[in-house]
């Protein structure tokens, strides 16, 4: 089961810097919502959000789709707090992605490439990653 398909909300463009994210906001500690990473992560972020724009859906959408792409045995469960959101990822079942558009995406965003782990170290350790 694929755990924060979304990257908590950093795949959809949501949040550019730390100054997006609300006072209390556990992403502040994450070392991936540090402004050095997420400057570098953006990058992904573009990328995505480019061939989104081709396909003629969201950023997200696009996210959950590859995910989905991946597998039959495989189950994105985003999170969201929004009945929006989730009308809008369950739409993401209506994006076709070719062979050429999970090529691309592999080159945008292969695997191990985020800059910052997922949690921080004492998180990690606890997580036993």
């Amino acid at each position: 089961m694929p755990y924060s398909p979304l990257g908590r909300g950093f795949l959809t463009g949501r949040f550019q810097s730390q100054q997006d994210l609300e006072a209390k906001d556990f992403r502040k500690l994450s070392p991936r919502f540090q402004e050095d990473n997420m400057r570098q992560n953006w990058r992904i972020v573009e990328g995505i959000r480019q061939i989104a724009a081709q396909k003629g859906c969201t950023a997200g959408q696009l996210a959950l789709a590859w995910v989905l792409a991946k597998g039959e045995d495989l189950v994105p469960i985003p999170g969201t707090k929004r009945l929006k959101y989730l009308d809008e990822n369950i739409r993401a079942l209506d994006v076709t992605l070719t062979a050429a558009d999970l090529k691309a995406l592999e080159e945008i965003a292969p695997l191990g490439i985020t800059a910052g782990t997922r949690y921080p170290e004492q998180h990690m350790r606890a997580v036993g990653i």
